[in-house]
Protein backbone atom coordinates (compact mmCIF):
# COMPACT_ATOMS: atom_id res chain seq x y z
CA UNK A 1 0.00 0.00 0.00
CA UNK A 2 1.43 3.09 -1.09
CA UNK A 3 -0.27 5.44 0.49
CA UNK A 4 0.09 4.43 3.60
CA UNK A 5 -0.54 7.46 6.26
CA UNK A 6 1.82 8.94 8.62
CA UNK A 7 1.35 7.53 12.08
CA UNK A 8 1.38 9.66 14.99
CA UNK A 9 1.77 7.62 18.57
CA UNK A 10 0.90 9.70 21.38
CA UNK A 11 2.08 8.80 25.79
CA UNK A 12 0.83 9.06 28.21
CA UNK A 13 1.43 9.44 32.00
CA UNK A 14 4.08 8.26 33.54
CA UNK A 15 6.25 7.34 30.27
CA UNK A 16 7.79 9.28 27.39
CA UNK A 17 7.50 8.77 23.88
CA UNK A 18 10.16 5.98 23.83
CA UNK A 19 7.32 4.39 25.38
CA UNK A 20 6.73 3.37 21.94
CA UNK A 21 9.43 1.46 20.69
CA UNK A 22 8.48 -1.78 20.22
CA UNK A 23 5.52 -0.82 18.67
CA UNK A 24 7.43 1.61 16.14
CA UNK A 25 9.68 -1.23 15.08
CA UNK A 26 6.85 -3.52 14.42
CA UNK A 27 5.16 -0.68 12.44
CA UNK A 28 8.51 -0.08 9.94
CA UNK A 29 8.60 -4.35 9.56
CA UNK A 30 5.00 -3.73 8.06
CA UNK A 31 6.09 -0.92 5.56
CA UNK A 32 5.05 2.08 7.98
CA UNK A 33 7.98 4.29 6.89
CA UNK A 34 6.55 7.95 8.12
CA UNK A 35 5.75 6.93 12.16
CA UNK A 36 6.22 9.78 14.58
CA UNK A 37 6.36 9.84 18.49
CA UNK A 38 5.19 13.16 20.37
CA UNK A 39 7.18 13.93 23.35
CA UNK A 40 4.16 15.45 25.89
CA UNK A 41 5.55 18.03 28.30
CA UNK A 42 2.51 16.67 30.41
CA UNK A 43 1.94 20.14 31.89
CA UNK A 44 -1.70 20.74 30.76
CA UNK A 45 -4.09 19.35 28.28
CA UNK A 46 -3.74 22.88 26.18
CA UNK A 47 -0.24 22.83 26.11
CA UNK A 48 -0.07 18.81 25.45
CA UNK A 49 -3.09 18.91 22.95
CA UNK A 50 -0.56 22.19 21.00
CA UNK A 51 2.76 20.23 21.08
CA UNK A 52 0.38 16.96 18.83
CA UNK A 53 -1.31 19.62 16.52
CA UNK A 54 1.72 20.86 15.77
CA UNK A 55 3.68 17.40 14.86
CA UNK A 56 0.67 16.88 12.92
CA UNK A 57 0.53 20.35 10.84
CA UNK A 58 4.02 19.03 10.02
CA UNK A 59 3.04 16.21 8.06
CA UNK A 60 2.20 15.78 4.52
CA UNK A 61 -0.86 13.96 3.63
CA UNK A 62 -3.63 12.15 6.11
CA UNK A 63 -2.30 11.45 9.71
CA UNK A 64 -3.41 8.38 11.97
CA UNK A 65 -3.07 9.48 15.74
CA UNK A 66 -2.85 6.97 18.38
CA UNK A 67 -3.13 7.20 21.74
CA UNK A 68 -2.01 5.45 25.24
CA UNK A 69 -3.50 6.11 28.66
CA UNK A 70 -3.54 9.56 29.21
CA UNK A 71 -2.72 10.07 25.39
CA UNK A 72 -5.93 9.33 24.25
CA UNK A 73 -7.27 12.41 25.84
CA UNK A 74 -4.29 14.64 23.60
CA UNK A 75 -5.49 12.68 20.46
CA UNK A 76 -9.66 13.84 21.53
CA UNK A 77 -8.75 17.16 21.95
CA UNK A 78 -6.33 17.64 18.93
CA UNK A 79 -7.48 15.25 16.23
CA UNK A 80 -9.65 18.10 14.66
CA UNK A 81 -7.63 18.73 12.14
CA UNK A 82 -8.49 18.35 8.47
CA UNK A 83 -5.53 15.90 7.44
CA UNK A 84 -6.43 13.32 10.82
CA UNK A 85 -8.05 10.79 9.51
CA UNK A 86 -8.72 8.18 11.89
CA UNK A 87 -8.21 8.06 15.83
CA UNK A 88 -6.67 4.99 17.80
CA UNK A 89 -7.55 4.36 21.38
CA UNK A 90 -5.09 1.99 23.23
CA UNK A 91 -5.87 1.52 27.17
CA UNK A 92 -7.12 5.20 26.66
CA UNK A 93 -9.29 8.05 27.70
CA UNK A 94 -11.48 9.33 25.53
CA UNK A 95 -13.51 11.92 27.51
CA UNK A 96 -16.21 14.06 25.96
CA UNK A 97 -17.26 17.29 25.50
CA UNK A 98 -16.62 18.90 29.16
CA UNK A 99 -15.70 16.45 30.65
CA UNK A 100 -11.81 14.87 32.33
CA UNK A 101 -9.60 11.97 32.79
CA UNK A 102 -10.52 12.60 35.83
CA UNK A 103 -13.62 12.47 36.06
CA UNK A 104 -14.26 9.17 34.22
CA UNK A 105 -11.31 7.55 36.82
CA UNK A 106 -13.37 8.11 39.39
CA UNK A 107 -16.80 6.28 38.13
CA UNK A 108 -14.68 3.31 38.34
CA UNK A 109 -10.94 3.78 40.04
CA UNK A 110 -8.55 1.78 39.13
CA UNK A 111 -6.71 -1.07 41.13
CA UNK A 112 -3.25 0.76 41.41
CA UNK A 113 -4.93 4.44 41.95
CA UNK A 114 -3.91 3.73 45.64
CA UNK A 115 0.03 3.53 44.12
CA UNK A 116 -0.16 7.08 42.89
CA UNK A 117 1.32 10.39 45.21
CA UNK A 118 2.28 13.87 44.54
CA UNK A 119 5.70 15.78 45.22
CA UNK A 120 6.12 19.40 46.68
CA UNK A 121 5.68 20.29 43.32
CA UNK A 122 2.74 19.32 42.51
CA UNK A 123 4.04 15.99 40.09
CA UNK A 124 2.10 12.83 39.99
CA UNK A 125 4.29 9.86 40.55
CA UNK A 126 3.75 6.15 40.68
CA UNK A 127 5.75 5.03 43.16
CA UNK A 128 8.65 2.93 42.21
CA UNK A 129 7.91 -0.32 44.18
CA UNK A 130 5.14 -0.30 42.95
CA UNK A 131 5.27 0.55 39.74
CA UNK A 132 5.38 -2.97 38.31
CA UNK A 133 2.42 -4.71 39.86
CA UNK A 134 0.27 -0.75 38.87
CA UNK A 135 1.70 -0.52 35.59
CA UNK A 136 3.23 -3.11 33.83
CA UNK A 137 2.54 -6.62 35.66
CA UNK A 138 2.85 -8.81 32.55
CA UNK A 139 6.65 -7.74 31.60
CA UNK A 140 9.69 -8.63 33.16
CA UNK A 141 10.60 -7.02 36.65
CA UNK A 142 14.36 -5.77 35.18
CA UNK A 143 11.99 -4.15 32.30
CA UNK A 144 9.71 -2.52 34.91
CA UNK A 145 12.50 -1.49 36.86
CA UNK A 146 14.01 0.77 34.64
CA UNK A 147 9.93 1.82 32.99
CA UNK A 148 9.42 3.70 37.37
CA UNK A 149 13.27 4.82 37.22
CA UNK A 150 12.45 6.75 34.17
CA UNK A 151 8.96 7.59 34.28
CA UNK A 152 7.43 11.00 33.60
CA UNK A 153 4.70 12.09 35.95
CA UNK A 154 2.91 14.77 34.85
CA UNK A 155 1.53 18.12 36.65
CA UNK A 156 -1.22 17.26 39.06
CA UNK A 157 -3.99 19.49 37.34
CA UNK A 158 -3.76 17.97 33.87
CA UNK A 159 -5.89 14.95 35.18
CA UNK A 160 -8.54 17.57 35.71
CA UNK A 161 -8.35 19.37 32.84
CA UNK A 162 -11.71 19.09 30.49
CA UNK A 163 -12.09 18.14 26.91
CA UNK A 164 -13.59 21.17 24.29
CA UNK A 165 -14.46 19.40 21.20
CA UNK A 166 -14.26 15.97 21.06
CA UNK A 167 -12.97 14.58 18.02
CA UNK A 168 -13.97 11.51 18.03
CA UNK A 169 -17.66 12.38 17.29
CA UNK A 170 -16.38 13.69 14.16
CA UNK A 171 -13.39 10.96 13.15
CA UNK A 172 -13.35 7.44 12.87
CA UNK A 173 -12.49 5.42 15.82
CA UNK A 174 -10.65 2.18 17.02
CA UNK A 175 -10.01 1.21 20.81
CA UNK A 176 -8.52 -1.73 21.89
CA UNK A 177 -8.98 -2.79 25.63
CA UNK A 178 -6.45 -3.93 28.23
CA UNK A 179 -8.67 -6.93 30.27
CA UNK A 180 -6.04 -6.37 32.93
CA UNK A 181 -5.45 -2.72 33.64
CA UNK A 182 -4.83 -1.26 36.99
CA UNK A 183 -4.31 2.56 35.76
CA UNK A 184 -7.67 2.49 34.05
CA UNK A 185 -10.28 0.50 34.79
CA UNK A 186 -11.49 -1.67 32.34
CA UNK A 187 -14.83 -0.84 32.98
CA UNK A 188 -13.97 2.66 31.80
CA UNK A 189 -12.79 1.78 28.85
CA UNK A 190 -15.63 -0.84 27.87
CA UNK A 191 -18.03 2.12 28.35
CA UNK A 192 -15.94 4.41 26.16
CA UNK A 193 -15.02 2.14 23.62
CA UNK A 194 -19.25 1.75 23.26
CA UNK A 195 -20.15 5.43 23.62
CA UNK A 196 -17.02 6.07 20.95
CA UNK A 197 -19.38 3.66 18.42
CA UNK A 198 -15.94 2.78 17.22
CA UNK A 199 -14.92 0.75 14.08
CA UNK A 200 -13.64 -2.19 15.68
CA UNK A 201 -13.11 -3.09 19.32
CA UNK A 202 -10.77 -5.49 20.83
CA UNK A 203 -10.16 -6.71 24.27
CA UNK A 204 -6.32 -8.36 24.61
CA UNK A 205 -5.36 -9.89 27.98
CA UNK A 206 -2.80 -7.41 29.22
CA UNK A 207 -1.71 -5.23 31.98
CA UNK A 208 -2.16 -1.33 31.45
CA UNK A 209 1.28 -1.00 29.54
CA UNK A 210 0.24 -2.63 26.08
CA UNK A 211 3.04 -1.20 24.02
CA UNK A 212 5.54 -2.99 25.80
CA UNK A 213 3.62 -6.04 26.60
CA UNK A 214 1.78 -6.61 23.10
CA UNK A 215 3.58 -4.43 20.67
CA UNK A 216 2.79 -6.99 17.63
CA UNK A 217 -1.02 -7.13 19.15
CA UNK A 218 -1.11 -3.13 19.09
CA UNK A 219 1.17 -2.89 15.74
CA UNK A 220 -1.36 -4.66 13.81
CA UNK A 221 -4.54 -3.72 15.53
CA UNK A 222 -2.49 0.46 14.54
CA UNK A 223 -2.02 -1.46 10.79
CA UNK A 224 -5.67 -2.26 10.56
CA UNK A 225 -7.39 1.39 11.32
CA UNK A 226 -4.58 2.44 9.05
CA UNK A 227 -5.26 0.23 6.27
CA UNK A 228 -9.31 1.37 6.76
CA UNK A 229 -8.85 5.13 6.52
CA UNK A 230 -6.78 5.02 2.85
CA UNK A 231 -8.90 2.98 1.36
Amino acid sequence: MSNKPTIILVHGFWGGAAHWGKVILELARRGYQSVRAVELPLTSLAEDAERTRKMVAQQKGPVLLVGHSYGGAVITEAGDQPNVAGLVYIAAFAPDEGESPGAITQRHPPAAMANIEPDSDSYLWLKADKFHESFCQDISLEDAFVLAATQKAPLAGTFGDVITAPAWRKKPSWYQIASEDRMIAPENQAAMSTRLNARKVVTLEASHALPHSKPLEVAAFIDEAAVAISR
